[in-house]
This record gives structure tokens, C-alpha cells and sequence, in this order.
């Protein structure tokens, strides 16, 4: 049998095509208009994107409570009101011939103080950031109940927009993912304590998806192989997790890691991942080789991945399906074609120029607010090249942390300002 390449197809389990092996995983946007809605700025953004080549898109954020935000610019999708926008984005977004997801979402208490005061999560355990997030309250089983209900009406919505399957979020510290995490559930009811419990709220809010949906539309689900924190959410347990979820009828399951407080999610490479896992870059493949092992379910395997031959390898040895990347599709929009017809060996990789003081701070350095520059400001440094994208221009290279950390912080700051105008 041949070994699986890029530009092999993929048959899910409930009968769709991935046209070949790369995805964009999901980048958050901040494009939205103060309505919540998507805008022409998503149209050019997600054309420009599907024109590249890849066999899956996976869209930003797409919240399902608009109390409650990764950031103010999400798009979020609670009613019909910004459907006809949001079809203009789905159009766009596959004119390539890709499929082309929704990433559904609640942030939990990762909600920002300007978006909302009072957060909500598993148990009223304060997330430590920069001072920029709220003491949470405890979610109520009433507010559970309809948070699952809320997700299933969002992955209506998304598939009635012209999104081809939707993405349950459950990963980097989101709400599903603070339930699975028991340093913050510390709930002592039906969903807290074991595993099971744990992972309730997960497996209900696929179920309800996949309802909602029906049998032959897409649903996937993004899971952290590990939280990388002392007590927290582990590879074992998510081993069991992704079991339960294959069962419950998931088509594809993104293995990514970290959460806010760990940044595995931003390049902070966790601290258990061996030295030959490095040496291999992809930061969880370790990781999924072990979710394989005990769940059939195909994987999607997203973090670190920066060459052509280790991405080839990752297929060919099965350890990943699909290989997942997002901040390479940033600076090069083209990236799957250029990978599939083998023209480069290795993606554009600024991660190591955005350091604040390099040679002398480090990217390692103990001084926190250091260390919160240096990560806002990489995440700023991207973000900024997909507004470029978004507005049909040019990358910016040149653009350092400092700049990158001011301006993703004036931006933030005046999307609030307009959201909370317009009510």
C-alpha cells in the first residue's frame, strides 16, 4: 500500500471529502462589525485563503452567546440576523473546492474584562493574566443546560450559512476544555469530580450537534492532548475523552494543547514534550500517537509543524490524517499548493524574531511583563498580516513585537469601544 501524501483525499466517517491533507486550523479574525457580524474584510480574507490550495478550512471563533467573547470582533452566531453576510463569507471561503468548517465556541472565563465583567466557568477559579480577565462565577445547571442548546442552534445556523461542517471547541482553556481541566472544576455535581462527569458537558455538546446537523454533515471537535499543568487535564484522560467522543459519532478530531495560563497554544513549546519530539517540531504528534492507539477516529494534528519532510513523515507513518497549521497560512497564503507541489522544503517561521530583547531578556525571561510583550506581541505580529490579507495587501515582515504588542492592544480597545456603542 502507498504511503498517504498531501494530496491524498480523506473520507470521514459520515461520508464527506477532505480534497487532500492539509488544514488551516482555526486563527481568531477580530474582523467582525460592532454587530457581531462577519464583514467584507472575512470575504477577501477567507477567498484569499481557499485559493491557497488547502483541503479544510477551519474559520476563527464563531461564538454562540454574544455575552460572551474570545475578544470583540468574533463573529457570533445566536440568530438569523447576520446569516446573508455570513454566506457571503462561506461563498468566498470555498471557491477553491475546500471544505470549509465553523469553529464553534464558548470562552468561558478566557472572556476579557472589556467584553464582559462578570465570566462564567466550571467554578469560580480566577484566570491570572495580566489583570485582563474577571473573577468568574459558577456556571448554574440551568446555564449549562442552555449553553448546549446554544451550541447545537449555532451548528444549525452554520450549516443553513453554507459552512460545510462545524468544529465543536474544546481545547486551549475554552469552557468545554476548563470542565475536562479539575483545577478549574472543582464542581462536586454531575459535572465535576471523575472523568466522566468531566466530560459531560463535552459529550453532550457533540451529541446535541450531531442532532442538530444530522448524520451526514461534518462535526469535529478540538481537544488538548494535555493542559502541561501540574494537576490538570492529562494524556490519559484525554486518551479516554477521545474514545467517548469517537463513539459519539465525531468525524475528526484536532490534537492541539495548552491553555492561556500554558501557552503550548501560542508556540510556548509545553514542558513535558521530549527531545525527540522536538527534533520532529510537531509539537503533539507524541501526543496523538497514543489517542490512535485507543480511539478510531481520524486525527488532525496541529502545532510546530515548520517542514515539508516532517509534515510527509507525520502522513506517511499515519501518526496524523490531516496536517494542521495556522499561523504559516499568516505569511503565505499559498502555503498547501507550494507543500503539495514540493516547491519549498520549509514555511515562512518569524516566531523566534518576535522577542522583545533577544540576547538579552530572552524569550525565557523570569520578568513576566517581559514575557506578556513578547506573547501578545506575537500574536499581534500575525493578527496584523491577516488584516493585510483581509484588505488584499501585502505581508509586513518588518513588523516588530513592541509595534505588534501596541497595536494589537489599541485595536482590541477600540472594538470594544464600537461594540459597546452600537449596544
Amino acid at each position: 500500500m502507498n504511503s498517504v501524501t498531501f494530496a491524498d483525499q480523506l473520507v470521514l466517517p459520515c461520508g464527506a471529502r477532505l480534497p487532500n491533507r492539509i488544514a488551516k486550523s482555526a486563527m481568531t479574525e477580530g474582523l467582525a462589525d460592532p454587530n457581531d457580524h462577519a464583514t467584507g474584510l472575512h470575504r477577501q480574507l477567507y477567498k484569499t485563503w481557499s485559493q491557497g490550495g488547502a483541503g479544510l478550512h477551519i474559520s476563527g471563533n464563531i461564538m454562540v452567546d454574544r455575552r460572551y467573547l474570545e475578544r470583540a470582533g468574533n463573529i457570533v452566531l445566536e440568530d438569523d440576523s447576520g446569516l446573508s453576510t455570513l454566506k457571503e463569507m462561506t461563498a468566498s471561503g470555498k471557491v477553491g473546492g475546500n471544505e470549509f468548517w465553523a469553529q464553534i465556541s464558548h470562552p468561558g472565563r478566557q472572556c476579557p474584562r472589556l467584553v464582559n465583567s462578570e465570566p462564567l466557568a466550571p467554578s469560580a477559579v480566577q484566570l491570572k493574566m495580566m489583570g485582563n480577565f474577571s473573577r468568574p462565577r459558577a456556571i448554574t445547571d440551568a446555564e449549562i443546560e442552555d449553553v448546549i442548546q446554544r451550541f447545537a442552534k449555532t451548528a444549525l445556523l452554520c450549516k443553513q450559512a453554507g459552512f460545510t461542517g462545524v468544529q465543536v471547541h474544546c481545547a486551549h482553556g475554552y469552557l468545554i476544555s476548563q470542565f475536562l481541566n479539575p483545577l478549574i472544576n472543582q464542581r462536586e455535581d454531575q459535572w465535576g469530580g471523575s472523568l466522566e462527569n468531566r466530560a459531560r458537558l463535552a459529550r453532550r455538546v457533540v451529541r446535541a450537534v450531531r442532532d442538530a446537523v444530522g448524520p451526514d454533515f461534518p462535526v469535529a471537535a478540538k481537544l488538548n492532548s494535555a493542559d502541561f499543568q501540574k494537576g490538570g487535564f492529562s494524556l490519559d484522560e484525554c486518551v479516554q475523552v477521545a474514545q467517548w467522543l469517537a463513539e459519539d459519532s465525531l468525524d475528526l478530531l484536532e490534537i492541539s494543547g495548552g491553555n492561556y495560563e500554558q501557552l503550548s497554544l501560542m508556540g510556548v513549546e509545553p514542558t513535558e514534550v521530549r527531545d525527540s519530539t522536538r527534533k520532529r517540531e510537531a509539537y503533539f504528534l507524541e501526543y496523538a500517537e497514543a489517542i490512535r492507539t485507543a480511539a478510531n477516529i481520524p486525527l488532525m494534528v496541529t502545532g510546530g509543524f515548520r517542514s515539508r519532510t516532517v509534515m510527509e513523515q507525520a502522513l506517511a507513518t499515519k501518526e496524523a490524517d490531516v496536517i494542521g497549521l495556522a499561523r504559516p497560512f499568516c505569511t503565505q497564503a499559498n502555503l498547501p499548493k507550494l507543500l503539495i507541489e514540493k516547491q519549498i522544503e520549509n514555511v515562512d517561521c518569524y516566531e523566534n524574531s518576535l522577542v522583545l530583547g533577544k540576547g538579552f531578556w530572552g524569550n525565557n525571561s523570569p520578568m513576566s511583563l517581559i514575557r506578556a510583550i513578547n506573547n501578545v506581541g506575537a500574536v499581534g505580529f500575525y493578527y496584523w498580516q491577516i488584516i493585510q490579507l483581509a484588505q488584499a495587501k501585502g505581508i509586513d515582515p518588518a513588523l516588530k513585537v513592541f509595534r505588534s504588542f501596541l497595536g494589537h492592544t489599541v485595536r482590541d480597545f477600540k472594538s470594544n469601544m464600537a461594540r459597546k456603542k452600537a449596544g
